[in-house]
């Protein structure tokens, strides 16, 4: 396990940035941002990812965490593809930071960090089983079961959002997909109107509630978290859809489940860089021995 003084890297890299931070005495510091270069050769990402980290060097960091979209063999730090950067299929992104580096890095899928960095410095640290939703363009959900991550094979475990719903699947009716498809706007358009009192807007938010309290639902039954943190940038929106979500999950099959469940909004900025980083203590590094 790291030393808490020791200095820790994590990034968060997405289909069109790619974002970074040191932690330091439990302290996230020195936060920057470069874009995805996501239509570039394979070679190039990795060259762009390797020069940003390298402007981190003065801080010496001890290793290195990332967290990353799509399917992720841990085991050997591959990305086995990612949707949003085409050229990222099969990259040994462990491998190659860690010749360019000599330092130790770990990989996981950016939603299973989004809650483990709620567990570790968030909104659910005094919980033991919890589950992380990110509501944006998308949908992701991570897992912690008795205070450790749980990814499943490849990190596939958890991949709600590709599951069956109604006459789609649940990513089209937890995420922006929803709004830009049923009303024409996006979230954050809406957003601004429901603050209005805009009918439309309130109703907007109404239905996606309903339709999210169905995800949750599917998760307690799978999984039965003491909490769940809503992140995501659909989760500012809290207010407008909490009635409607709240009373479908009132209808779980297991009262003594739904009436005891937790349901908390992220308040913690770069969630999935403190992740990240923490990935290096759940994996129990020592990085005195690299």
């Amino acid at each position: 396990m790291f030393k808490h003084f020791q200095a820790i890297l994590g990034l968060d890299i997405g289909g069109t940035s790619i974002k970074a931070g040191v932690m330091v005495q439990g302290k996230l510091h020195d936060v920057r941002s470069i874009d995805t270069p996501y239509l570039e050769s394979q070679e190039v990402i990795l060259e762009a990812i390797a020069d940003f980290i390298s402007t981190y060097q003065d801080f010496d960091f001890a290793a290195i965490g990332i967290g990353i979209p799509g399917l992720i063999d841990t085991d050997n730090g591959i990305v086995l593809n990612l949707g949003n950067i085409p050229s990222f299929t099969k990259v040994y992104l462990r491998d190659y930071l860690q010749r360019k580096f000599e330092k130790p890095v770990f990989i996981n899928n950016d939603a299973n960090c989004f809650a483990l960095g709620e567990y570790k410095f968030g909104a659910a640290k005094i919980y033991r089983h919890v589950v992380g939703i990110t509501l944006g363009t998308g949908v992701g959900t991570g897992i912690i079961v008795n205070g450790h991550l749980y990814c499943g094979f490849n990190c596939a475990a958890g991949e709600w959002c590709s599951a069956p719903y109604l006459d789609k699947d649940f990513e089209f009716y937890c995420s922006s997909k929803f709004f830009i498809s049923n009303y024409g706007k996006k979230p954050k358009s809406l957003y601004k109107k429901a603050l209005e009192g805009d009918a439309e807007a309130l109703k907007a938010f109404n239905e996606f509630g309903y339709h999210l309290g169905e995800l949750i639902k599917n998760i307690l039954f799978a999984l039965a978290p003491e909490a769940i943190v809503l992140g995501g940038s659909i989760r500012k929106a809290y207010p407008f859809f909490k009635e409607s979500m709240m009373d479908n999950i009132a209808t779980f099959k297991y009262p003594s489940i739904s009436s005891n469940l937790k349901i908390l909004i992220s308040e913690l900025d770069e969630t999935a860089i403190h992740g990240a980083v923490a990935l290096v203590d759940e994996y129990a590094v020592s990085v005195d021995s690299i």
